[in-house]
């Protein structure tokens, strides 16, 4: 009587590689979207020095008319007049004087006013929070203990999407052929960076 080892009969391998295929398809597609967007926002975060994703800054150069030579004089209720063409009045939060010569007003939300108080010359940079790209890359930070562990789930999934797709193709063109090649490429990119 002779056994088959069921680990090595075709109809086995052939049942392996379906399963593998099933569950390769369906798990990408339920996690398709969260690669995506792992994907941008971590590229946004590897451009964080170029691209602020999480506020867009606008500035603007402007005069100002009012005498703010003497700082003892300048009070909340003058500040808050320079505001006022800006539509900043009810943001605002507090001035000071970093240097002579120089005055900057905070706004809520992290908008500020820079005035030369020699020449009345002044910038005003405004911040606007990227509603998108902000949340997306928030979720990089497992803010909660619910998004750690669906963060943990979805990192097994893509565990289990790698190895079903290094097993589902069979032949020279399979893990065992070119495949394994490239896998051995994909490995040794980052080692290289690490040893070098």
């Amino acid at each position: 009587m002779i056994l088959l080892n069921p680990y090595r009969s075709p109809l086995s391998q052939s049942a392996f590689r379906k399963w593998s295929r099933i569950i390769h398809r369906d798990v990408s597609y339920l996690f398709a979207g969260m690669i995506l967007i792992y994907a941008l926002s971590g590229i946004l975060m590897n451009h964080r020095g170029d691209l602020n994703p999480h506020y867009s800054v606008s500035r603007q150069e402007l005069r100002v008319d009012a005498d703010l030579t003497d700082k003892t004089k300048v009070d909340k209720p003058l500040v808050l007049s320079l505001l006022e063409p800006l539509g900043e009045a009810d943001n605002y939060t507090k001035h000071y004087f970093p240097k002579d010569g120089e005055m900057k007003v905070f706004l809520k939300g992290g908008s500020s006013l820079l005035v030369n108080t020699q020449t009345g010359e002044a910038v005003y940079e405004s911040l606007n929070r990227r509603p998108l790209l902000s949340d997306m890359v928030k979720l990089h930070y497992n803010s909660t203990k619910w998004w750690t562990i669906f963060s943990d789930v979805f990192a097994v999934c893509l565990i289990l999407i790698t190895i079903t797709g290094l097993v589902m193709v069979k032949g020279s063109k399979g893990f065992w052929g070119r495949g394994g090649i490239l896998f051995v490429i994909g490995v040794l990119i980052p080692v290289l960076f690490l040893v070098l």
